[in-house]
């Protein structure tokens, strides 16, 4: 705390060390007048400015050399007594600058001198203190044209440092004296607000300077990364703060077109700049080629800031300069559009945020229209888009799709001049296509196949919980980078959500029917165009826009559904299944397209309708990715139209049911995906919910479909999912329909029996988990947790009788007796004794008994596990070892579904023993396993 608050008392104590100081240069003497400085106050000092400033000053001008240690002694004392004073003399502050630049020059060397970092930066601080020290409006006066060539050599020598020296600290803080020298410092220390005369002064003043500041600091800001991002932001902020300054359109208006002669010596002023329209038309053309170099280097500068700072950048120039950077504005507008699809949420904000300023205000850059320039740049940009895309890397598509979604959000419903260009369109069209093709030789996409019944249930419930804008992994040709996905999704939603639905569905369908080389991609395009034309997921800058009418919408979603679900689009070859394939191939009404594989790419052949062809890898791959990207569509239709989407229920829901139930492993997922997105949209529960309403319509279909089954050979799958997710109350319906399916086995059991059974197994999977028999808890628990490959490892019977029992060695003992003799049994190998021993006294009538009882009629479930049972047996000798495995799993179902009414099972079971012993006797070792399994029961 200081002690002498009066400037006698302060004199007092200041004088002998002051002239000590003048007397021998030391560090010692330095140190004391520091010590002494810190008991007085500053009004004190105020007062003695003058006189404590004089011996170290007097220390800096003294001829000779100078030790570095006591130089940088002498610049600290300085600056403590600067930041604790206020300069008020011009001529003082003009002196003080000069002293303390010149502590880093050497003027043998026409050069910074070599001194230590320590003395560097005690003069850069010294620097910026005393700027700041100057009082009121003597800071002003000292931009004048007369201190032009000091003030030269202080910004060449801020600029040499932050550019030739390696330490951070050292870069930072030239560039923040920097900003200080050149009125840039947004302390409150800094001048008021300039007036224009004001303003005119000073930019002439940096005009001289300007050349040598923006390249300079063009190669700081395209430096090596490593030197940090502080740096680069600093560097960033002189840069644009500097030319925004000087070529200031509002400036630049009142400069006269002849300069008045300054008052200065001839050789200050050759150094003094005119900005007439000459200087304004040659400096912008020279800026335009460090803006380009800047906005290309910062635009993918790894750290967010730096990004953040060129939008700053952009928005100060373009606000300020858009006249006399006229030059520069297609790079800053591409800088500007390609960062607002930044991954940094931070400089994407700060984006939307310039481009809705640039909006309200109308920005007129040169003599046209802010949109005009976004809509010729977009004119451009789509008539290299196929090239681009062709020969660019996955960073350079990121890069060019970034800003091609960026001028879509800017220009709003304005991009359907673009997409009224007949050529335009075609070019825009033809890269999406051509950068969306699909890698479809992947032996992985046609193997992966659904084995497991529960696969439908486990799908739909990992559906449930998937965001929308997820969709099913894929591998394009083109391009690794998921990112460059995304962007196009985003380009095509918003196409979608700006353009002119009606235009691009007609052109995308027209390339969707040209080649089948172009149908996948095309269908992805239209579904994006669907969803963004419903706004879902689209960030909308133009709120003045109205979205799609939900009639156009409408009518748009049932064009693209019929088209999608149509014989030739729908039932594709996916697999080389010899039912699954002559399926497919019976659906054809007007031929087959192939995509066969050559040495290194697909291409396209057709084949008549009457011939067969061998389905290839590649087109089965590309068959099932077809399929796939239409089911995403039918959910994408559904998650569009909302509840609106129940009026298509009836065209869409039958279609999905049947792809659900593909063997197909993708097919079935995106299905499953699809029906989710549907209940979402309808306002359904569950899938289970989603079924049950539409319970009636659907099992009409199947009974319609099941007569003509030639014609809709996929109909038993639809009937398969329905069981697997739903519930009881679907029972009373499908009885009849049971009965078709039935009556359908015995007119095409030589054909389609695989598809039949798979049917039957799903039906009474179903009812042992809907009606289970709670005597055996166990059974069902196995039955349910393993329901084909558990029957490899068959349990002994002690094991079915409950959870809690143990199996001994007499259990095993007497399994096997009777298991011996009744393999005797069945060969024939009996004996009188035996016989006799077996006989069963008649039983005795009781004479109480009034007449015959009538039992009543099994429940209804129990009717149609009879009636399956009964199919079942006719098919246990069939020649596809495929099919008997699947009809004993078949009949172990009725077994556990029947085993409480015995006087159903008993007779059904007597009748399947003869084939039943076949199976165990001269069989598959797989099957005999199955029906040793079956025998057990």
């Amino acid at each position: 705390m200081a002690v002498f608050d009066t400037p006698e008392e302060a004199f007092g104590v200041l004088r002998p060390v002051c002239v000590q100081l003048t007397r021998t240069q030391t560090v010692e003497s330095v140190e004391q007048l520091r010590a002494q400085l810190r008991t007085v106050s500053d009004a004190a000092l105020q007062e003695l400015q003058q006189y404590i400033l004089f011996p170290l000053r007097f220390a800096l001008r003294t001829p000779g050399p100078k030790r570095e240690r006591v130089v940088q002694s002498v610049v600290e004392c300085l600056t403590a007594v600067l930041s604790s004073t206020c300069v008020k003399e011009q001529e003082l502050l003009q002196e003080l600058f000069s002293e303390l630049s010149g502590c880093l020059y050497s003027p043998h060397a026409q050069k910074p001198a070599a001194v230590s970092e320590e003395l560097k930066l005690a003069v850069i601080r010294g620097l910026g203190t005393l700027m700041h020290s100057a009082y009121g409006d003597i800071v002003l006066t000292f931009y004048g044209p007369s201190v032009l060539p000091r003030l030269g050599f202080a910004v060449s020598l801020l600029l040499g440092l932050a550019e030739q020296e390696k330490s951070k600290q050292m870069k930072t803080a030239a560039l923040d004296c920097l900003q200080v020298l050149l009125l840039q410092c947004e302390c409150d220390d800094h001048p008021r607000s300039l007036s224009e005369l004001e303003q005119e002064q000073l930019g002439d003043l940096f005009a001289s300077f300007l050349p040598g500041v923006s390249t300079a600091l063009t190669r700081i800001i395209t430096g090596d990364f490593k030197q940090g991002h502080g740096v680069v932001v600093a560097s960033l902020k002189i840069f644009y703060k500097t030319v925004g300054f000087v070529m200031a359109d509002e400036q630049l208006r009142r400069i006269p077109k002849v300069q008045e002669k300054p008052a200065v010596e001839p050789r200050v002023a050759k150094l003094m700049v005119h900005r007439e329209a000459g200087w304004v038309k040659n400096t912008g053309d020279k800026l335009a080629v460090l803006i380009q170099k800047i906005t290309e280097c910062v635009s993918v500068h790894p750290h967010w800031k730096a990004r953040r700072e060129l939008v700053e950048l952009v928005e100060t120039l373009l606000l300020q300069c858009g006249r006399s950077l006229v030059a520069s504005a297609g790079p800053l507008l591409t800088a500007l559009v390609g960062l607002l699809n930044d991954e940094s949420p931070e400089v994407q904000a700060q984006c939307s945020h310039v481009l809705r300023r640039f909006a309200d205000r109308k920005v007129v850059v040169g003599s046209r229209a802010f949109a005009d320039i976004l809509s010729e740049n977009l004119h451009s940009l789509a008539t290299s888009l196929p090239r681009l895309m062709n020969s660019q890397d996955d960073q350079g598509k990121f890069s060019t799709l970034s800003l091609l979604l960026g001028y879509l959000k800017l220009l709003g419903p304005r991009v359907n001049f673009v997409l009224n260009s007949a050529a335009h369109l075609q070019r825009l069209s033809k890269a999406l296509i051509q950068v969306l093709e699909l890698n479809v030789a992947d032996v992985k996409i046609v193997e992966e196949r659904r084995w497991d019944s529960g696969h439908l249930r486990a799908s739909a419930e990992t559906a449930a919980t998937r965001p929308r804008s997820r969709v099913q992994r894929r591998y394009f040709r083109f391009f690794t980078d998921e990112r460059v996905f995304l962007l196009l999704r985003q380009v095509c939603q918003l196409l979608g959500f700006y353009g002119n639905l009606y235009l691009l569905v007609d052109h995308f369908m027209d390339l969707y029917h040209e080649s089948m080389a172009y149908r996948k991609q095309a269908a992805m395009i239209l579904n994006e165009l669907v969803a963004g034309a419903a706004g879902l997921d689209v960030e909308n800058l133009h709120e003045k826009h109205a979205k799609t009418s939900p009639e156009e919408l409408r009518e748009i979603v049932t064009t693209l559904l019929e088209e999608y679900t149509s014989q030739e689009n729908w039932y594709l070859v996916t697999c080389i299944d010899t039912e699954e394939m002559g399926e497919e191939l019976t659906m054809k009404q007007a031929g087959l397209q192939a995509i066969t594989s050559g040495a290194h790419t697909c291409q396209v052949v057709s084949f008549p309708a009457f011939s067969k062809p061998s389905p290839t890898i590649c087109s089965m791959n590309s068959n099932i990715w077809q399929i796939c990207i239409q089911l995403e569509g039918i959910g994408h239709f559904a998650s569009a139209l909302g509840t609106d989407f129940r009026l298509l229920l009836m065209s869409a829901l039958y279609p999905v049911l049947e792809k659900a139930g593909d063997q197909s492993l993708l097919i079935s997922q995106a299905a499953t995906s699809a029906m989710m997105d549907i209940c979402h949209a309808c306002g359904y529960d569950s899938l289970q919910h989603l079924i049950n309403q539409n319970s009636d319509y659907l099992v009409n279909g199947i009974s319609l479909n099941l007569r003509h089954l030639s014609l809709h050979p996929h109909t038993p799958k639809v009937l398969e999912v329905m069981l697997r997710n739903s519930d009881a109350s679907l029972l009373p319906l499908v009885a009849d329909v049971v009965q078709d399916v039935l009556a359908a086995l015995d007119q095409f059991y030589d054909k389609r029996a695989t598809s039949f059974v798979s049917v039957l197994h799903a039906l009474l999977v179903a009812l042992a988990q809907w009606f289970p028999d709670t005597g055996d808890v166990g059974q069902l628990q196995e039955q349910r947790g393993g329901e084909e490959g558990s029957h490899l490892s068959p349990r002994p019977a002690a094991l079915q009788k409950g959870l809690g029992s143990t199996t001994t060695a007499e259990d095993i003992e007497q399994f096997l007796l009777n298991y011996l003799k009744q393999k005797d049994v069945a060969e024939g190998n009996v004996s009188d004794c035996d016989e006799e021993e077996e006989r069963v006294d008649p039983p005795q009538v009781d004479e109480n008994d009034t007449g015959p009882q009538v039992e009543p009629p099994p429940p209804l479930h129990i009717q149609i596990a009879t009636a399956v049972t009964e199919r079942c047996v006719h098919l246990l000798s069939d020649k596809s070892l495929q099919i008997r495995l699947k009809v004993l799993d078949v009949l172990d179902l009725c077994v556990l579904v029947l085993q409480s009414h015995r006087n159903q099972l008993l007779p059904l079971a007597h009748r399947a023993w003869p084939p039943l012993v076949h199976r165990l006797t001269n069989d598959d070792p797989l099957a005999v396993l199955r029906a040793f399994k079956l025998s057990r029961r």
